[in-house]
């Protein structure tokens, strides 16, 4: 079977973006896949160079790669692809659409706002949240362009630098505690994983830098365990996830939950979370990605 490592393509995390792709094309059994390195530079090279493979394996993140445009092209083209479906990538890429669903199924999310400009600013809104809040890209990731907001004065010039890499942007209410993140495949949750920044919260530099925050496979108390696991798995059902995605949450200093968002193509580099997971179970690097394969191939793809 010809599998195209799909990477690169013209988001803000292209760099992040060839770092999971090249480990996964380091990593996985070449003595069961013919490995095709595909690098998207632009738009069209999705078209050009998926011709003559049998599988394509997304290791794209950000615009164009997670936000549903890609799968939408391999789905015309008849060429099955990794992970979830363009629905829900699209949900889960547009942070404002993905808490409108979560509030819609009664999950619990921290309140925010949503603004394409500075005069949609509604700063009695954000004194009802409280400060500090953060801003950010409300179809971004990797924490690009995300700021710890601690002042109203500081507002307007952290969604002026968020609307240089998005046309929205969300002003989040601040929930202080623990960060946490869930891995969930086909369905079940796998072992979860704190994070502990090293700095104010877990930035673009410590996501991808290998000694950059402590993240390590925790157990919960029972009762926080099935909560978590419930709102994860919900989550996962109410954005219509497939295959496999990482529902990140933060736990308040009284022990409540709250979903931060869903990653529907988590990174795959050496210091990302969700191979960790596996390793908790024993599932190597490239048992994950046979596992990736495998259960996208099974999925039935309509929309």
């Amino acid at each position: 079977m010809k599998v195209g490592v799909i990477m690169g393509g013209i988001s803000s995390e292209r760099e992040i973006s060839l770092k999971s792709g090249n480990s996964i094309v380091e990593k996985i059994d070449k003595s069961k896949y013919e490995i095709i390195p595909i690098v998207i530079d632009k738009k069209e090279d999705i078209i050009e160079k998926v011709k003559g493979i049998d599988f394509a394996l997304l290791a794209l993140h950000g615009k164009f790669g997670e936000d549903g445009t890609v799968q939408s092209v391999l789905q015309t083209l008849d060429i099955p692809y990794s992970g979830c479906g363009p629905i829900s990538s699209g949900m889960c890429m547009d942070k404002d659409l993905t808490k409108r669903v979560l509030k819609a199924s009664d999950i619990r999310t921290a309140r925010w706002i949503n603004v394409s400009s500075v005069e949609e600013i509604d700063y009695e809104k954000i004194e009802e949240m409280g400060y500090p809040v953060f801003v950010k890209p409300t179809n971004g990731g990797s924490s690009v362009a995300t700021f710890k907001v601690k002042a109203k004065e500081e507002i307007q010039a952290a969604v002026e630098e968020g609307l240089k890499w998005d046309t929205e942007v969300m002003i989040e209410e601040f929930v202080e505690g623990d960060e946490i993140t869930c891995p969930v495949f086909d369905g079940k949750m796998w072992p979860v994983i704190a994070i502990k920044p090293q700095t104010d919260f877990f930035d673009y530099t410590q996501k991808y830098a290998a000694d950059g925050a402590d993240e390590i496979v925790i157990e919960l108390e029972e009762n926080l365990h099935k909560e978590v696991e419930k709102m994860a798995l919900d989550t996962y059902k109410a954005l219509k996830c497939q295959v496999y995605a990482r529902v990140d949450m933060i736990i308040n200093k009284q022990g409540i939950p709250y979903i931060l968002e869903v990653n529907t193509l988590p990174g795959m580099t050496p210091a990302s979370l969700f191979p960790k997971s596996a390793a908790a179970i024993e599932v190597s690097y490239s048992g994950l990605l046979d596992k990736i394969i495998e259960t996208s191939l099974k999925v039935e793809r309509t929309i």
